[in-house]
């Protein structure tokens, strides 16, 4: 078959994978919002020590997230699923057992470590095919994206109602639950597929992250997660001096991500469409810059602090979108995958020192000298951002070779030729054509085609 129609098979491996992904980050996100509140009930807890909860599973997940994801390469992708979901569950088991604030620590250190997401978009490049890969990936981002927006409202309500070890149990249940779907409901791929495009390369992690382009977007994700976790060891408890019980702060979260999820719309589109990636980008560091600064001044004035938060997010949740896509237009043909494995660890290590230094900075000062290095953060950020050029249009593509292709010892230039066509990685052993193209020039039918006659 060579349609986009996906078989039966592809939306069960869609469905199934993106699930798991979901139901594991929804147990990484809802602690944010309740840890720095209900954490503090904990024997031995303080800010500081609040704050290495957060961060210190982004900690471990920077360290096995790469090392995984090879792994998965030689063991198998479910096997090494299964067992970081088993991983994850008994952290989450331990932190919802004691009553320390180091069991706890303990526990995220644990969830951190079972590092499954590079393991799991493998095996969704293993059971899609190329043409319909894009769509399953786009699949797996949206869902991170609800999935977020979910768990800062969930995490608020089950903690009033049922308490911080509820909270731990039912993180480890829905892991639980995604080891059942891994086993039962996602297909099994007959064959590991040699994709660049989602896979990692040994041997290139060097060359990638020396490439200068994709290092400033790895330095802005890495900022974009610093903000965000030393934001959160901070606001909850500015909410509270601003009047706002704890058990409320799940309205704030709610409003504030309907909104940013309906006002990224269009700017997604012009960013897209009409090519200002570069622009909107430039823009969001600004707002999330004005953010901080609002937050810093706000005290315990309650519509300032959400006034703050709103802009935040609508920052926020349109960097999360526009950063993977300009990733994968930056990345060399051929090392997509390799770019974001790294732009994923970049990621984590954000939350790490993010965490982190929030708690300490806010246990030794205040919230607003949190939000103030916040705002200093952003600002360098800002600086570095407006160093950017503006990205390529393109998209990466794929293209498995026959046998008679192979053979052709002028493919490389004939592709090259096509118009559209910005850069051409033919590994052979791999039997593949890795491509960047204009997609608004030409497209995969044509470049099939094209190889066809080979």
């Amino acid at each position: 078959m060579n349609d986009n129609k996906m078989t039966p098979v592809e939306l069960r491996a869609t469905w199934g994978l993106g699930t798991v992904f979901s139901l594991r980050m929804l147990g990484m996100f809802m602690v944010l919002p309740v840890l720095t509140t209900y954490g503090m009930a904990l024997q031995g807890a303080s800010e500081a020590l609040i704050g290495l909860a957060i961060g210190i599973y982004g900690l471990t997940q920077a360290i096995f997230q790469i090392p995984f994801g090879l792994l998965s390469d030689r063991i198998g992708r479910k096997p090494l699923i299964v067992g970081g979901l088993l991983v994850f569950v008994l952290g989450s088991v331990i932190a919802a057992s004691t009553t320390s604030i180091w069991g706890v620590i303990l526990g995220r250190a644990l969830q951190g470590s079972g590092a499954i997401a590079a393991a799991v978009m493998a095996l969704l490049s293993d059971l899609t095919r190329e043409q319909n890969r894009t769509k399953a990936m786009a699949f797996i981002g949206i869902s991170f994206g609800v999935t977020f927006a979910i768990a800062m409202v969930l995490g608020p309500i089950i903690t009033h109602s049922f308490g911080l070890h509820a909270l731990f149990w039912m993180i480890a249940i829905l892991a639980s639950c995604g080891i059942v779907i891994t086993l039962l409901v996602v297909p099994n791929a007959p064959h590991h597929v040699l994709n660049r495009e989602s896979g990692m390369v040994k041997g290139s992690i060097r060359e990638v992250l020396m490439q200068p382009r994709l290092l400033k977007l790895n330095i802005g994700i890495f900022c974009l997660h610093i903000l965000l976790m030393s934001s959160f060891v901070a606001l909850p408890g500015q909410f509270e001096l601003a009047g706002f019980p704890a058990e409320q702060h799940w309205k704030v979260y709610l409003i504030t991500m309907l909104v940013a999820f309906v006002g990224v719309v269009p700017f997604i589109i012009y960013a897209e469409v009409k090519r200002r990636m570069k622009r909107v980008f430039i823009c969001c560091v600004a707002l999330i810059l004005i953010a901080e600064i609002v937050l810093w001044g706000a005290g315990n004035h309650f519509w300032t602090l959400v006034i703050g938060v709103q802009l935040f997010f609508l920052a926020f949740n349109l960097m999360e979108a526009i950063l993977p896509s300009l990733i994968s237009k930056e990345s060399p043909a051929g090392y997509k995958g390799t770019a974001m494995g790294i732009y994923s660890t970049s990621q984590f290590l954000g939350v790490a020192i993010g965490g982190s230094m929030g708690g300490w900075v806010f246990d030794r000062f205040d919230a607003q000298t949190v939000f103030l290095l916040g705002s200093i953060v952003a600002t360098l950020w800002l600086l570095l951002s407006s160093t950017m050029q503006e990205p390529p249009y393109v998209s990466s593509l794929r293209i498995v070779l026959s046998e008679n292709a192979l053979n052709d010892p002028r493919l490389e230039q004939k592709l090259k030729a096509q118009r559209g066509v910005s850069s051409v990685f033919i590994v052979p052993e791999e039997r593949s054509a890795y491509i960047k193209i204009d997609s608004k020039v030409t497209s995969r039918v044509e470049l099939e085609a094209l190889i066809a006659s080979a």
